[in-house]
């Protein structure tokens, strides 16, 4: 094992047992076996030891999710993505608490969780049960998810529901889903969602590159239009 790869598993076995998420570097390179130079070499100070630390775990987590098969529902596979991403912080509060801290250099590993969770809601786009833009779905659910889950770490004594979770995955989700397959429930928002979505996996149309980045732009701005734009008709 590479000292890297000694001090990286020293100091994650050292912030899962610490109550308050503090450990020393004088630890870390005690537990390690190696001396401080060794670390400050590698991650140039505590915080970057921190940094790389999170990445670790948090990257690991990620690779599992990648790893994951889709289902044919997108939508249980949005649900799904909600409750490991809740699971996770739960496992590894230390980690998490770190990922969401102002000092935190891990903007890269959570681009990385947005951009799984993007893709799922296209799949929901394109299915056409998607009720707004897949830009806005995606802040929704991720600020929504990230929010509860970081409540739960530190301050487990407010919030002792421990149906919280879901409670709030389902009244996220209930805002940007239709699941009904009511056909007077399909508002121009989905139909603009969903013809965004297939348009950008379309291997080709009869459109050139910059129509079809003109006509999402406006599809885009269709389906996240209030509420008295969705009063359209047509003959």
């Amino acid at each position: 094992m590479s000292s890297r790869a000694k001090i990286l598993a020293a100091a994650t076995e050292l912030l899962n047992a610490s109550p308050d998420g503090e450990i020393s570097t004088r630890a870390v390179c005690e537990r390690a076996g190696v001396g401080a130079p060794a670390l400050y070499r590698q991650f140039g100070d505590k915080d970057g030891l921190l940094a790389a630390v999170v990445d670790a775990g948090f990257t690991e987590y990620l690779d599992g999710k990648r790893a994951a098969v889709p289902s044919a529902d997108p939508v249980a596979d949005l649900r799904a993505g909600w409750d490991s991403h809740t699971a996770f912080a739960l496992a590894h509060p230390a980690h998490y608490r770190l990922l969401h801290s102002p000092s935190a250099k891990s903007a890269e590993t959570t681009l990385h969780a947005q951009a799984l969770l993007r893709s799922v809601l296209e799949r929901c786009a394109a299915a056409g049960v998607l009720t707004v833009s897949v830009d806005v779905a995606t802040q929704m659910v991720m600020s929504a998810n990230a929010g509860v889950a970081l409540m739960l770490v530190v301050r487990p004594e407010q919030y002792p529901d421990p149906t919280l979770s879901q409670r709030v995955r389902d009244g996220i989700l209930a805002s940007v889903i239709n699941e009904s397959g009511a056909q007077p429930d399909a508002t121009l928002n989905t139909v603009a969602s969903t013809l965004d979505a297939q348009l950008a996996t379309a291997d080709s149309t009869c459109l050139s590159t910059n129509e079809v980045g003109l006509l999402r732009e406006w599809l885009r701005k269709l389906s996240d239009a209030p509420k008295p734009f969705q009063e359209f008709h047509h003959d």
